[in-house]
Parts: C-alpha cells; sequence; structure tokens
C-alpha cells in the first residue's frame, strides 16, 4: 500500500491543544465496522455500550519525565528525550543538538548532573549518568508532549497526560485513549458486570516518528516492552474484547502472534492484518500517514476510516492526544 493513501486535510484549530475541562467530558465517535454505521455520542456513554459479555482492556504504563535539557562540557545547548531506563545509570535516547555526539562526549544534564554518551545504537544513543537515571527524570525531566502541542508542559499536563490508573514507570508518550477515563466512568463499567483487566506496554519514542516509507510495508516500528498477565489473559476468555488504545491492541495481538505473554514487539498493523484477540478498539483520533492511522484502517477497514475521519472534521470533534475518541466495532 502506498503511504498516499493515508493522507488527509486537517483543519489546524481541530488540533486539541489542551485536554477537555474534565475527564470524560470528550465527545466519542461510534463507529460500526461491518456497516459503516456512526453515532455522535459523549465519551460518558461508553458504560452503557458495555455488560457482562465485555472485557475492557487497559493499559497501566505510566508517562516518564522524558525530556531532559543540558549542554556539553565543552559548550552547545542539547536535548535528550529518554526512550527507556536499561540500567540503574544508563538510558537510551534520541538526541537533539547541533552536531551529533560521538562516543565519549561529556553532558551535563539538568541541574548539572554529569552524563556521558557511550555511543549510538541504531537511532538511539546510550548515556551513562553519574546519578540513578529514574531520580535524574524526576527531579529535571519535564513532561514529553507531542510535537504538535505547542504550549510548554505544565502542572496541568503532569496531571492529565497520564491516565489515572497508571501504576508502571515507563512511558514516554501516554496511551491516549485512557485518558478519557475518571474513576466515575470506571466505576459505572464495573458496576454493570463488565470485567476491566489490565496490561502494559510501554510507549517508545517511535510513537512519534513519522512513516517516511513511499510503500508503508517497507516501514519498521521501534521494539516496545509489554507485559500481558495470565489473570488478564484468562479474562478474555469467552468475552468480547474491547482494547482501549492502540497500545492495548498491539499488546494483545503480539501475544496472541507469538505465543509470548511477555518481551519485546515492533508489531506493524496495517491493512490485511488479521486479528486474532480484539473485537472492540477505543482510540483517539490520529495524525496524517500514521502508523496508527494505519493500525485504525486495518481494524475498521478502509472505507470506514475514511468515512469517519471526513465526518469527525466536518463535525469539529478534536484531534490527537488531548483531542476526542472513537470506539470502532471490528470491521468482518
Amino acid at each position: 500500500m502506498r503511504l498516499s493513501e493515508f493522507d488527509y486535510e486537517l483543519p489546524p484549530h481541530l488540533i486539541a491543544q489542551h485536554p477537555a475541562g474534565e475527564r470524560g467530558a470528550s465527545r466519542l465517535l461510534h463507529l460500526d465496522g461491518a456497516t459503516g454505521a456512526l453515532r455522535d455520542l459523549a465519551f460518558a456513554d461508553l458504560p452503557d455500550l458495555l455488560d457482562a459479555r465485555d472485557v475492557v482492556v487497559l493499559n497501566d504504563t505510566r508517562v516518564i519525565k522524558a525530556r531532559l535539557a543540558g549542554s556539553r562540557e565543552s559548550g552547545g545547548r542539547i536535548e535528550l528525550f529518554i526512550e527507556r531506563i536499561v540500567g540503574e545509570h544508563e538510558a537510551l535516547g534520541l538526541v537533539r543538538a547541533s552536531h551529533a555526539p560521538g562516543p565519549g562526549t561529556r553532558l551535563r544534564i539538568g541541574d548539572g548532573v554529569a552524563a556521558e554518551v557511550l555511543g549510538c545504537e541504531a537511532d538511539l544513543y546510550r548515556v551513562r549518568f553519574a546519578e540513578p537515571v529514574a531520580g535524574v527524570l524526576e527531579r529535571c525531566g519535564s513532561v514529553p508532549l507531542p510535537p504538535y502541542i505547542t504550549h510548554a508542559p505544565g502542572p496541568e499536563d503532569a496531571e492529565r497526560y497520564q491516565t489515572v490508573y497508571a501504576e508502571r514507570p515507563g512511558a514516554v508518550a501516554a496511551p491516549t485513549a485512557g485518558l478519557h477515563f475518571d474513576r466515575e466512568i470506571l466505576k459505572r463499567i464495573q458496576d454493570n458486570g463488565t470485567n476491566i483487566a489490565m496490561l502494559t506496554l510501554h510507549v517508545g519514542a517511535g510513537t512519534f516518528q513519522p512513516v517516511r516509507s513511499a510503500n508503508i510495508e517497507d516501514h519498521r516500528m521501534h521494539f516496545e516492552r509489554y507485559e500481558v498477565p495470565p489473570e488478564t489473559s484468562a479474562a478474555l476468555q469467552g468475552r468480547r474484547v474491547l482494547a482501549v488504545g492502540t497500545t492495548s491492541l498491539r499488546a494483545l495481538e503480539s501475544a496472541a502472534l507469538s505465543g509470548a505473554p511477555s518481551g519485546e514487539t515492533d508489531l506493524f498493523i496495517y491493512p490485511g492484518f488479521g486479528f486474532r484477540t480484539v473485537d472492540r478498539l477505543l482510540t483517539n483520533f490520529h495524525l496524517p500517514k500514521s502508523s496508527l492511522l494505519m493500525l485504525v484502517a486495518a481494524f475498521a477497514g478502509m472505507d470506514n476510516m475514511r468515512k469517519a475521519y471526513a465526518h469527525a472534521i466536518r463535525n469539529n470533534y478534536r484531534f490527537f492526544s488531548y483531542g476526542d475518541a472513537m470506539l470502532i466495532e471490528r470491521a468482518p
């Protein structure tokens, strides 16, 4: 398939720069993949679409303060975007600098923490810190908002760019479909007999990387760590599976495809993929030409996806991480 097939025109004013006033106050577009039918709902209507036949699968990853400002000891500003912590004092990350740092480059990070570039692994740099990385991030890092959000991260973002059920630190981007849930909506879901199950997929820096290959089959995803606990696998049996977010879907389908309940996945889902586990997907609206939009097209059907996005634009839905949500019933 061609990358150009996944392009669309989005008016800039529809890119949500801030979250809705309250969690759960967003809109919800319901798409039936079998018929292509669309319904305009409120996110608060979601529990009414669920019952005891369903299991809702949430990703409990927690966003770390992955963006670090610093400088070379020899001069010149540098920014580190930590992709993952690989040891108490070491991390892999992207580097933004006027000149690419070579092995042995010494850095000063945040409030003066010494660090050294050890080398480059693929497109990520391995950096050793003089202090434990987790503590440096918590003290000196900032919330890694996506590049299309133009304001500097503030206290609101520290709270709202995190799900209410986030438990396990390790993501550099939020599983944004989960940002809509508050405690009341989760309680309403459980009160109607719906099971809620948890898994973990630590969203990596690759989530911000655009697809650049003209033929999308040539694109390669970054590896991301996932874990589907035994109790979650058991909860799926005999139920309709609603994956909250593309991250939950990729973890479930990776486990089903590989037979491994945990590990690393670079699963790239695009039209033609055979889904094994997930029946319903709750997701936000995604960037043009992105791998996430291709996943939605695979799940909903190409024509349905185009129709739904055109409808959302005409009706002024809010797009991307802080935007509105879409519930998709899988296309047959």
